[in-house]
């Protein structure tokens, strides 16, 4: 690929909203279909980029020779983005519900994309404070007190919006800095862009394992695309990658991560820990920066819908750095987005056919190791 940065900048400028990413994913598939051996669509709207692997084992079952499937991991990235949704409609101004989770603080005066019977230009607004409920004050107003203002007649918005039309983010990606994206919807194409950069690694390479890439629908509502992927591909192991937060002005240090200085590896139930420790190993070696992050209880993926699917799945959690999450001034840094693709291909490339066998049969071993790192 040519430059990753203007294929993000591509993603993040599309709407698919959570259960509408139709939009992107035509575009991922675009992007996969030089590095993989097959794409399919699942029946929830998942993308399955196969990318086979060189690994081959024939058996003899009553005198006939038949081959055994290769292991198979799944790297899944979510691709469906926030947005909002018109819950009602009064005198012309949108009333709005939200998809995914969203700060309502930093909404007032953002452009939108109204996408009624053909796409309207919006601006998110609120009523004067000396209208509102004595309560609000002059606080941050809530999603149920913003508007939506097309600037267009009552009657010519009861003709072309509908209760139920989506609404996206209208803000034009900004680069900033060396290598600094700013825009909405990089949770979580930042790492639809890495996953993507990993296949194009691959693409020069031989790996043992079957590779499948999954970008997956629903994950800021439902989680539904990775259980059910997970369910129709039937892995060997999982790695979900997403984003985490970065530091910022005024957030604690302890579990936030500096933009640009790395990635970092989960750390938690959610976690398999010989898979964790398989990957610290990798990035070790190659002098990939990352730091360890605590997901004590739910990771907040999808890894929690990967690690559950079938009989249980050994699952990982890789994560680019990113400010200002679930607005629409997202920010990520390129080279946290390279690295977390370079590491998934180097992972692969040296990934053994027998490693799931030997964590199946110890997956506990090294959980002190960790515990006292």
């Amino acid at each position: 690929m040519k430059n990753l940065s203007n294929f993000l900048i591509d993603l993040i400028s599309s709407p698919g909203l959570s259960g509408y990413e139709a939009p992107t994913r035509q575009l991922i598939e675009d992007a996969w279909k030089p590095f993989t051996d097959q794409l399919s669509v699942s029946q929830l709207g998942s993308l399955h980029g196969l990318k086979q692997g060189s690994h081959s084992t024939r058996l003899s079952v009553a005198g006939h020779a038949i081959s055994e499937p290769r292991p198979s991991i799944l790297f899944a990235t979510h691709m469906d983005a926030i947005g909002l949704m018109v819950s009602k409609i009064t005198d012309g101004f949108l009333n709005l519900s939200e998809i995914g989770g969203l700060d309502h603080r930093v909404l007032p005066g953002q452009l939108v994309t109204v996408h009624g019977r053909e796409k309207i230009p919006g601006l998110i607004v609120q009523p004067p404070a000396h209208l509102l409920h004595p309560d609000i004050g002059n606080g941050p107003v809530p999603l149920e007190n913003l508007l939506v203002d097309t600037g267009l007649l009552p009657n010519e918005v009861n003709r072309k919006v509908r209760i139920g039309d989506l609404i996206s983010f209208a803000q034009e990606p900004i680069k900033m800095g060396k290598g600094i994206l700013v825009g909405h919807s990089l949770d979580n194409r930042a790492s639809v862009a890495a996953l993507t950069h990993c296949l194009e690694l691959l693409s020069k390479r031989t790996h043992p394992w079957d590779v499948w890439a999954v970008a997956t629908v629903q994950e800021e509502e439902t989680m539904a695309g990775a259980l059910t992927s997970a369910f129709q591909l039937r892995p060997k192991l999982a790695v979900a990658i997403d984003v985490t937060w970065a530091q910022g002005p005024d957030t604690p240090k302890h579990n936030t991560y500096l933009l640009g200085k790395g990635i970092t590896l989960g750390w938690g139930p959610n976690i398999h820990p010989r898979l964790k420790e398989a990957f610290a190993d990798v990035a070790d070696r190659l002098e990939i920066p990352y730091k360890l992050e605590a997901m004590p209880r739910h990771s907040g993926t999808d890894a929690y819908a990967l690690q559950i699917a079938r009989q249980g799945i050994p699952t990982m959690v890789v994560s680019i750095p990113l400010r200002y999450m679930h607005t629409p001034v997202e920010m990520i840094a390129m080279k946290d987005v390279k690295r977390a693709g370079r590491l998934l291909a180097e992972f692969v490339t040296e990934l053994d056919v027998d490693f799931a066998e030997r964590i199946s049969r110890n997956p506990s071993a090294g959980s002190r190791q960790a515990t006292d790192q």
